[in-house]
């Protein structure tokens, strides 16, 4: 699909959404689904969009009437029996279709029965896939497809006459399989049931690159993805709360949503989980990121009375950070686990640069916070030990993690980082979490054009591979010869599910929807469309636009008191044109 028929489908569907009030995530037709609502969620049962595959040489003696799937469903078995698939078996062989449903979405599967001639429960093999590769692979060693965190891959007995619903993971892809010997089976509906919080996007982003307009929104609908009982990494793999994972998430949030209670739920479940002098998820900087987060969210709600809660544990959290400095001035966070994101977990050097750029922000944070709440003994306790460690500036080992958080942290002069390293190679070596920070330290270097370009580069390459959420990894090595993930792999094509990925994420393993690569979302609202936050509540915003080659950007905002709507033109003269509107309680700085 072309993006400008993605892009003009969307508009049509979001003003749909707007003038209704139904709130759909921007990316589904609703005349393909129901809904049923639940206390945190929505249940929304979506037709296939299309079908992949079927069992080779299914000339209707095993596989008939598949088309009708397709179709709009009910979900109720009825006595009519009319326009049914029926799946026939043999001894040696066993019919199977792959549906599509079109987008990355959090759920199940419904399966709706009609009349066969056993009247007996018929077994299937149901198996869910964020690929085609992955739903139509066995649990084996070769691509690591595994059950871990969400089981994908079952056997079920679908009752005769009936309506089954089964899963709970994230998928785009669903193949059944016919199991039983000499059998035969009435299928009516296949549908996807699609679990998700009901939310406006109240934020925006549209410009003259409809690639960028794409990226933003993919970002945006990762996130909201996750956003489940608590914010998830991902929906099918890391179904948990990483506190470091939820900053680029967290920006997301506010950027798009604005206030949700998902955000400070998961803040305070880690909080609650981990005393201190414990680090959060084990992670020596995973509790700094909460300390980054609380800062950040304040910013945006100003809500005080929640900030007050975290009152007792900032100041221990804090306190404790401001013991593990050596007397050499250098971070001395040796009693967790050592890690900023997994692409640089194996350069130790690299990762103690890191670390003490974000004891610098941590701390900075810290006392920020500390004087809202009116502790000065900690807040100065907090600048005591930010000015020890601007004393010690370790080399970065060639890690762009490190450089992006010692430009961020002013320990080196971001002209500097970008100049020498972040403009390396290119997206060479970017991740899809710590790519965010890599893009905010090109921003402070006045790079905003290079942040454009590797935007358009990195997230779009995976937008180019069939993506419709972003990825727990990425490497542009993995891209010549590679297959699409909505389609079969082919001889000679390398699966860039199942082929690649490290760590905790080899193969097929590997989460395609996860949080923390949205990063281009808040950055694109935060300096194409020029909108930071200035004072806590959003009661004050700079308006600063970087259009860089674009012609014009405009989009919205949210604050507490509505939506703030920015329009940035470039003039023949080369001159932004800009055109803003605010609540009234929110005043624009414009730049």
């Amino acid at each position: 699909m072309k993006i400008s028929t993605w892009l003009a489908s969307f508009s049509a569907l979001l003003l749909w959404v707007n003038t209704l009030r139904a709130q759909l995530p921007p990316v589904f037709d609703s005349s393909r689904m129901a809904t049923v609502q639940t206390t945190a969620t929505v249940r929304r049962y979506l037709s296939p969009e299309k079908i992949t595959w079927q069992t080779p040489n299914a000339d209707g003696a095993s596989i008939s009437n598949a088309a009708r799937f397709l179709l709009p469903g009910n979900g109720q078995a009825d006595l009519a029996n009319q326009n049914m698939c029926v799946l026939k078996s043999s001894v040696t062989a066993h019919p199977a279709i792959l549906f599509d449903f079109g987008k990355e979405l959090h759920g199940g599967l419904q399966l709706v029965t009609g009349m066969y001639k056993s009247g007996k429960p018929i077994k299937l093999r149901v198996r869910f896939g964020e690929s085609v590769s992955e739903a139509m692979s066995d649990i084996e060693p070769s691509k690591n497809a595994t059950n871990d965190h969400a089981v994908r891959d079952m056997v079920v007995e679908v009752p005769w006459l009936g309506k089954l619903e089964v899963g709970n993971t994230g998928f785009r892809f669903v193949r059944i399989d016919l199991l039983d010997d000499k059998a035969e089976l009435q299928l009516k509906e296949v549908r996807a049931i699609f679990v998700y919080r009901d939310l406006p996007y109240l934020g925006s982003f549209k410009c003259s690159d409809e690639l960028l307009n794409k990226i933003w929104l993919t970002g945006a609908y990762t996130v909201h993805l996750n956003m489940q009982d608590y914010l998830w990494d991902g929906i099918k793999r890391d179904r948990l709360v990483w506190i470091g994972d939820m900053h680029p998430e967290t920006s997301t949030i506010s950027a798009v949503f604005g206030y949700n209670e998902v955000v400070p739920r998961s803040l305070d479940l880690a909080r609650d989980i981990t005393p201190i002098p414990q680090y959060m998820n084990g992670m020596v900087s995973y509790s700094m990121w909460w300390v980054l987060i609380q800062r950040d969210w304040y910013q945006h709600t100003g809500n005080s009375a929640y900030l007050q809660q975290q009152a007792s544990y900032l100041k221990g959290l804090l306190g404790h950070l401001c013991k593990k400095i050596d007397t050499n001035n250098s971070e001395d966070l040796n009693d967790g686990t050592r890690f900023l994101d997994w692409p640089s977990s194996e350069n130790k050097p690299g990762i103690h640069a890191g670390l003490q750029a974000m004891m610098i922000m941590t701390l900075k944070a810290g006392a920020d916070l500390s004087k809202v709440l009116k502790d000065e003994a900690t807040a100065r306790q907090c600048e005591a030990a930010i000015a020890r460690l601007k004393r010690n500036v370790p080399d970065a080992n060639g890690s762009k993690q490190a450089a992006a958080l010692l430009a961020l942290a002013d320990l080196v002069p971001a002209e500097k980082i970008n100049r020498e390293m972040l403009s390396a190679g290119g997206v060479k070596d970017y991740s899809t979490f710590y790519g965010y920070y890599m893009l905010q330290a090109k921003a402070k270097a006045g790079d905003y054009q290079g942040g454009l370009n590797d935007i358009r580069t990195y997230w779009g390459a995976m937008l180019k591979l069939g993506a419709t959420t972003f990825w727990e990894d990425f490497n542009m090595d993995w891209l010549p010869g590679a297959a699409r993930i909505d389609t079969l792999v082919q001889p000679g094509q390398k699966d860039i599910h199942g082929d690649y990925g490290a760590y905790c994420y080899k193969g097929l393993r590997h989460s395609l929807c996860h949080g923390w690569a949205s990063g281009p979302t808040p950055w694109l609202t935060e300096h194409v469309l020029g909108i930071s936050v200035v004072a806590p509540g959003c009661r004050v915003i700079r308006v600063a636009p970087h259009l860089g080659d674009l012609r014009f950007a405009e989009g919205t905002f949210p604050t507490p008191y509505g939506v703030v709507k920015v329009k940035h033109t470039r003039l023949a003269n080369g001159k932004i044109q800009s055109t803003i509107k605010a609540p009234a309680q929110v005043k624009i700085i414009r730049e």
